[in-house]
């Protein structure tokens, strides 16, 4: 091979004219804008740097239906999954074909002009198709020296000599199996090497993304530099299944990877599989016939042991007979990652394990959220007072109270009881919880929270973080009514106060509390200790 392999489609696509930036600029000032999530923003980047070729915008809803049903676009070409800009609300109710739209990031930074040519909704998601004229593609605060267009790989590959590569797509750290087989990849095909981790995700949403991309910083330089080269995917996450692994293989080829390795699981005929299972002879395998039609040569990722006495790794089924074999799955490595128990020295590697500890640290020294919810007067904000005392009194943890009168006094003190108001008020909560958990601290909060959605999306995002525990303080409103110093509850029966937790307005008893306690019967001491025991037991407390 004496290029580089050609992009799909034969020509890569560019969706930015630098002559036309500056006119499709002033006409965004009088054209609606809309502001596009991180997950919209990946799409319309993989569409303007051509790593789509040859892809000129969104589908429209026709094409769709031929990629369901044919795999083809228009003229015939093989396109495995549909690319749409997709919204969950229908905030492009007032869109029609033919008009404009300023397609923006979330801060109002300007990406590119939407020339409409479908908008329709598909199981409450609304798509809307149409031809993109880029402007900027989306500012990366991050890694700015890892990232690179088809385009500039392209260029790299060629002033590197670099005639043929094999690409290794990942969106988890690469351990010592990993890096041996992409190694051996690259020199039985006689290849270069890509290191493309993906890095399509919201990074204040995914704080292990900065920990992926330093482990894979870490292990680059344990590969030879003259022949392997890292940078970022800006793809967006897919589910598993063989149109996402084919669409991944005309991706590869578009940053101009002949060779693409084939790891993880993917779906064919209702069988999850894994991707040695491609080499199977017996197997009719449409992804190896369509990956060759689309020019990619498929490596599949087998199943790799430990072989001890050859102190390397081998395919399982290349593993000589009798040899002693170490394995380690991955839920028993997360397992010792997260209680900071020793990972053997075959498994990984120690540059790589420091960059994952430090994202993943033992659960005694993670931050964690306790949640209090109950009914007004069943004791939440003196047992969280009580809880942070303690905490507090063993130092070296630093804590936070966020309790509802004083969140409402200083964060949402012009929010009124309404249910709206008091499920944005707990997201509030909710949101600060999260902050202060992940920068590994604890907060302790103790509003009323009567709804269950709400506390489920509150619970999401601190879990994302960090550690969740909630406690239902579970005293009858019988025994609240009788501590009420405020008369609220008199107040509320007599219809003076209106949308009253557990009086006008119901509360959702939690379903699977970590913890319940009713204080009617429990003194607050005894309560106290109660909690403590549980985050003792769940590894948080030493």
């Amino acid at each position: 091979m004496d290029h580089l392999i050609a992009p799909y489609g034969g020509t890569l696509v560019n969706l930015i004219d630098p002559a036309k930036i500056e006119a499709l600029k002033l006409e965004a000032f009088s054209l609606p804008s809309i502001d596009l999530d991180w997950r919209q923003q990946c799409e319309l980047e993989m569409l303007m740097t051509g790593a789509y070729s040859p892809l000129s915008g969104f589908m429209t809803r026709a094409q769709c239906a031929q990629i369901e049903t044919d795999q083809k676009l228009d003229d015939g070409t093989f396109w495995p999954q549909p690319i749409t800009l997709v919204f969950q609300q229908h905030a492009t109710a007032k869109m029609k074909s033919g008009d404009r739209v300023a397609l923006r990031d979330g801060e109002g930074f300007m990406l590119a002009v939407l020339t409409v040519t479908d908008v329709w909704d598909d199981a409450g998601r609304w798509h809307v198709g149409g031809k993109v004229e880029g402007v900027a593609l989306p500012p990366h605060p991050d890694f700015a020296s890892l990232r690179a267009t088809p385009a500039e790989l392209r260029a790299l590959f060629a002033r590197r000599g670099w005639r043929r590569v094999v690409a290794w797509q990942a969106r988890q750290p690469m351990h010592r199996a990993q890096f041996e087989f992409c190694l051996k990849s690259a020199i039985s095909h006689e290849a270069n090497l890509l290191l493309h981790p993906k890095a399509g995700g919201d990074i204040t949403d995914s704080p292990a993304y900065f920990g992926l991309v330093r482990s894979f910083m870490a292990i680059r330089d344990r590969f030879p530099a003259a022949t392997t080269q890292l940078s970022l995917l800006p793809a967006p996450p897919r589910e598993a299944s063989l149109r996402a692994l084919l669409l991944r293989a005309i991706v590869a080829r578009n940053f101009g990877c002949a060779l693409l390795i084939v790891g993880g699981q993917h779906l064919s005929d209702g069988e999850c599989r894994r991707g040695e299972d491609l080499d199977e002879p017996h197997t009719d395998n449409q992804a190896l016939k369509q990956a060759e039609a689309i020019g990619v040569k498929l490596i599949a990722y087998p199943r790799m042991v430990y072989v001890e006495d050859r102190a390397e790794y081998l395919p399982e089924s290349e593993a000589p007979p009798g040899a002693r074999l170490l394995n380690l799955s991955g839920e028993e490595f997360r397992r010792r990652l997260q209680s900071g128990l020793k990972i053997p020295d075959w498994y990984s590697f120690p540059e790589v394990l420091a960059e994952l500890k430090r994202q993943h640290p033992p659960r005694e020294r993670q931050g964690f959220t306790v949640f209090f919810t109950g009914l007004s007067g069943a004791g939440k904000s003196t047992l969280a007072r009580m809880l942070a005392a303690r905490l507090m009194e063993t130092g070296g943890r630093k804590v936070t109270l966020l309790d509802g009168d004083i969140v409402r006094r200083n964060l949402s003190s012009e929010l009124g009881f309404s249910k709206a108001h008091r499920d944005i008020n707990v997201r509030r909560i909710g949101f600060v919880a999260s902050e202060i958990t992940k920068n590994c601290g604890i907060a302790i909060c103790a509003p009323i929270a009567p709804y269950k959605q709400t506390r489920r999306d509150v619970r999401a995002m601190i879990e994302a973080v960090g550690g969740f525990v909630e406690i239902h303080v579970a005293t009858p409103i019988e025994t609240c009514e009788l501590r009420d110093r405020k008369g609220l509850y008199a107040k509320a029966r007599a219809g003076l106060i209106p949308e009253f937790t557990g009086v006008s307005d119901p509360y959702e008893v939690p379903e699977t509390p970590e913890l319940a306690i009713d204080t009617t019967s429990v003194g607050i001491e005894e309560a106290v200790q109660q909690i403590l025991l549980k985050l003792e037991h769940e590894g948080y407390l030493r």
